[in-house]
């Protein structure tokens, strides 16, 4: 009695282990007849605001032309539209396509004919606005966003935003200012530099409306440039 009772338990449970095979099969071949269907339709959902209509009209044309295409290929391509940092893709039965978009989000001008984005990722679009301008070795975006986000800080006491800011191959920095002045900062702790500056910056302000280029490399100090003597080629004055 006891067996035979174990051996429906038995039979049972293998019967609804081929049952959820069963089902699973199913559900794996409806997958792939899904994903084998030639996509008619395509639809977009996300960060679209960036995104030029011209641009996802000829993605979801090539898409359509393509045939049976590939979530992956469809992935890539989303990925080379303007503006676009990453994209998921979803087949929806029977024909059907959903592409969502991250987009990047600008943070300035990268050297000629690029942007950068706050999370320092290099990257192609076109922009028109107003973003300050990043010059640096390639490799070097992501360390230049977050000294251009503290600099930023650290001299808003001066009142003048930074315009440009700029890393060599050796690694000096040099700040433009929005009212045309210039800050030589060299190498090593530009934040000490900047901090020296905005401490001596209430003696100094009256004189620096006439500078164009402050040197703060010194130890103890800064030199000032004013724009008559640097037309001049004389040398400036050194604040202390």
């Amino acid at each position: 009695m006891m067996a035979a009772a174990g051996l429906r338990r038995a039979l049972g449970v293998a019967a609804g282990v081929v049952a959820l095979s069963a089902v699973g099969g199913a559900a794996w071949v409806g997958y792939r007849s899904v994903v084998a269907q030639p996509v008619q339709r395509v639809s977009f959902a996300g960060d679209l605001d960036r995104l030029r209509p011209a641009d996802l009209e000829a993605l979801a044309q090539a898409i359509r032309s393509a045939g049976n295409v590939s979530l992956e290929s469809m992935r890539e391509a989303a990925k080379r539209v303007p503006w676009v940092r990453d994209a998921t893709v979803r087949r929806v039965f029977p024909d059907a396509a959903q592409i969502t978009f991250e987009a990047h989000r600008a943070f300035a001008h990268w050297n000629d004919g690029h942007l950068v984005s706050a999370r320092g990722e290099v990257f192609a679009a076109d922009f028109d606005g107003d973003l300050p301008r990043l010059r640096g070795p390639e490799g070097s975006a992501a360390a230049m966003v977050e000294a251009y986000a503290k600099l930023e800080q650290a001299l808003s006491a001066l009142g003048s935003p930074i315009r440009e800011l700029r890393l060599s191959a050796r690694g000096a920095w040099q700040a433009l200012l929005a009212t045309g002045l210039t800050l030589e900062m060299g190498r090593g702790d530009i934040g000490a530099r900047a901090a020296r500056l905005v401490a001596a910056w209430p003696q100094v302000a009256e004189r620096a409306q006439e500078a164009r280029y402050l040197d703060l490399r010194y130890p103890n100090g800064f030199a000032m440039q004013r724009a008559k003597t640097a037309d001049a080629g004389k040398p400036g004055s050194v604040a202390r």
